[in-house]
């Protein structure tokens, strides 16, 4: 496999969004907030809440989705909590016993050398953390001493694997692979095998690849029912063209993800006009196994209307040296214009398709040419 250290340009950001490549840029208009942000982060905010417990209901879960701050917080807490609880105890224990006065040679007490509650905190954490520094022990005079150094022991195994395997599961969470996982700033639409195609592309980073990697795609669109109900943010799938006839991809280079706009396509009736006119919001998914960790990972973005340019395709960037094939990232999301009809995909279809297209192009390109000719032969 081709590595991809030393193809990367050291002024390449290395975020989901390729580059900032000059593009045509469109007259902002005011729309709604997007659905989902370019790095992946879904805007939408959840309130009254009622039902709070559901959260604790799942502490694993809620422990693991909490900010790092909040984590280290319960993680640290919940060793000094159990620490104090218990060396509470063992000072109970040894005052009841009498182990905290003055005795003869004679005397046996539950536990050797505890004399206050600092020393009764420090065979707390001796007993929990199995340091076991040899000063304090416990001994056989009392059976509630034993229970009790069971009881710690169980709790201490407790807090350890909840919060290690916490800790465990958010430095290997599957939204840092994502990191390294690239779509393009703009999305384009132009003709491919004679016909009208979104397409975007899409690229991975890393050495290590994503293991049945898929890509699904949604247009998010406000729309009206046939019984006037409003359907804020209506999403609708879009059919993926992959000649495998899956969505299943080997993303080992840069890949141009394309779908063809046809009449099952959300985006049939969209016209170049329409396409700036209306407030559509394109979602692209990608799915996949890590295969270093096993661990399944998602990334996401979106295209709004004026992040799909009309007209252009994307310019390579695979290309063979010697025997090797290299990508160069700096033209990851680079576009050049292309002759593309700007009407819909449904008006192309009725007025004959690309082949109509092709021929009313060549035959305009050949009247130019005539009207340019006796013009020129006149300025000779």
């Amino acid at each position: 496999m081709l590595s991809r250290k030393g193809l990367i340009p050291e002024d390449y950001l290395l975020t989901r969004l390729a580059e900032n490549v000059l593009q045509p840029k469109f007259k902002a208009k005011s729309r709604k907030a997007r659905f989902v942000a370019k790095n992946g982060t879904c805007n939408v905010a959840h309130t009254n809440i009622r039902e709070q417990g559901r959260f604790l209901q799942d502490v694993f879960t809620t422990l693991v989705d909490l900010k790092w701050l909040h984590t280290l917080l319960i993680f640290t807490m919940s060793f000094l909590c159990s620490w104090l609880l218990f060396g509470m105890i063992w000072w109970l224990i040894a005052f009841a016993h009498g182990d905290l006065d003055a005795k003869g040679e004679d005397f046996v007490p539950c536990v050797t050398d505890i004399h206050s509650f600092s020393s009764a905190f420090l065979f707390s954490i001796e007993v929990q953390v199995t340091i076991g520094f040899g000063g304090r022990m416990i001994t056989e005079e009392c059976v509630s001493a034993i229970v009790i150094l069971i009881l710690q022991n169980i709790v201490g195994l407790v807090i350890n694997a909840i919060m290690l395997g916490c800790i465990f599961m958010k430095t290997a969470q599957a939204n840092r692979r994502a990191e390294t996982l690239i779509f393009s700033k703009h999305a384009v639409i132009t003709v491919r095998n004679n016909n009208l195609c979104f397409m975007f592309r899409l690229g991975d980073l890393r050495k290590s690849m994503i293991i049945s990697a898929t890509v699904h795609m949604q247009v998010v669109r406000k729309t009206i029912t046939s019984e006037g109900e409003i359907v804020p943010l209506d999403q609708i799938d879009i059919q993926m063209d992959n000649p495998v006839g899956t969505n299943s991809i080997f993303l080992v280079s840069p890949l141009i993800i394309s779908h063809v706009i046809d009449k099952n396509s959300p985006l049939y009736d969209l016209s170049a006009a329409d396409l700036q006119r209306e407030d559509i919001e394109v979602i692209v998914v990608l799915e996949g196994v890590v295969e270093t960790t096993g661990i399944t990972t998602q990334a996401r973005t979106s295209y709004l209307s004026e992040e799909i340019l009309w007209g252009q395709r994307f310019v390579p960037t695979v290309s063979e040296e010697d025997g090797m094939y290299a990508v160069d990232y700096s033209k990851f999301g680079n576009t050049v214009r292309v002759a593309t009809p700007s009407c819909s995909a449904r008006a192309l279809d009725e007025a004959g398709g690309m082949e109509r297209f092709k021929l009313h192009e060549s035959s305009s390109s050949a009247s130019l040419r005539r009207r340019i000719k006796p013009q020129n032969s006149t300025d000779l």
